[in-house]
């Protein structure tokens, strides 16, 4: 495996899981109720309970591709 293949996959890697977490946001804003009575049949949540656990996920989601994507990609790009 060379250097600029595992940069070229950490970039796509990159673009594919920010779009993921771009559709976890666009349905969470706009299917919000959708979703949160389809979550609520099977567990007893209150809303800003809900609210925060996808704030929560989608932040921690967030971090974790800078982490283990771009922040790889970026030492990856400047090494070249």
């Amino acid at each position: 495996m060379t250097i600029e293949y595992l940069r070229e996959f950490l970039g796509w890697c990159t673009l594919v899981n920010f779009s993921v977490m771009l559709i976890w946001f666009t349905a969470f804003i706009f299917a919000h109720d959708w979703i949160y009575k389809l979550h609520k049949r099977w567990f007893n949540l209150a809303e800003e309970k809900f609210d925060a656990i996808h704030y929560s996920g989608m932040a921690i989601y967030k971090m974790s591709i800078y982490l283990f994507n771009f922040i790889p990609f970026l030492v990856l790009w400047f090494m070249g």
